[in-house]
């Protein structure tokens, strides 16, 4: 099998194989609501904050989420990106991330709570039977 290494970029984007790309409904907060009314009300998972802290050490952090998406209604008069500044701002960790987009960007490696791990389209068909 061929493999593409995800060490080569097109020129000018080299620092962006030094981001990590993390979700943050339900990876950094429970989302114990879903949608709800579209603020920002859950509480932090175990251990999100301080692997912010450590992450951002190392690594560009990009959180990326649909409350960012520039379509979405305002929420009290902000929009979703200006209620997760808030949030973070909270919990004293909005200076651990570098942007906060409703795209997916340049990353070495996602953080979702709903992602899947693509291998083979094979295996993924048999997995999607088993949980659709």
């Amino acid at each position: 099998m061929n493999s593409t290494s995800s060490d080569h970029v097109p020129p000018g984007f080299e620092n962006e194989l030094n981001n990590i790309a993390i979700d943050f409904d339900g990876v950094i907060h429970n989302f114990e609501k879903g949608w709800y009314d579209g603020t920002c009300y859950g509480e932090p998972l175990p251990g999100s904050l301080e692997a912010l802290k450590t992450l951002s050490q190392k690594y560009n952090i990009i959180i990326f989420t649909a409350k960012a998406k520039s379509n979405r209604p305002l929420v009290n008069g902000k929009t979703g990106t200006e209620l997760v500044k808030e949030w973070l701002e909270k919990y004293n960790v909005l200076q651990y991330v570098k942007e906060i987009t409703s795209e997916k960007p340049r990353a070495k490696i996602y953080i979702d709570d709903n992602g899947y791990r693509f291998c083979s389209w094979d295996n993924t068909l048999n997995d999607l039977e088993d949980i659709l």
